[in-house]
């Protein structure tokens, strides 16, 4: 099962709406196009979690064993790539996401961690 798939069944159980569903596979979109793009093979786990107040949410990993990323903090700038395209992508995520962070080294591949909060 794709994780597109199920992220949007966890979603839906835990109660996020119609259009918090498409923005999380957005997320899971953006974050296996980077995979696939930049390292070629990686993986994305998906779980749901529970916050202190009680609150639910999902949490996403994605993680590969690519070349990593040379400079964090420019390719979360909106505009910036190094391969052609809108450099959309990390900041998008990072935007949409309720937590995100990153961490990368390089010749090791890159681990993006993101939650996103029922509301």
């Amino acid at each position: 099962m794709s994780a597109r798939r199920v992220a949007r069944e966890l979603a839906k159980e835990l109660g996020f709406s119609a259009f918090d569903q498409s923005r999380i596979i957005t997320l899971i979109s953006e974050l296996a196009r980077n995979i696939f793009k930049y390292a070629g093979r990686g993986y994305i786990s998906i779980e749901t979690i529970k916050g202190r107040n009680g609150a639910k949410g999902l949490k996403i990993h994605a993680i590969d064993c690519g070349p990593g990323i040379l400079n964090v903090n420019q390719a979360l700038e909106q505009g910036y790539s190094t391969s052609g395209s809108l450099g959309a992508g990390l900041p998008a995520i990072k935007r949409m996401a309720d937590e995100f962070s990153i961490q990368t080294a390089e010749g090791k591949g890159t681990y993006v961690k993101i939650t996103k909060w029922l509301n």
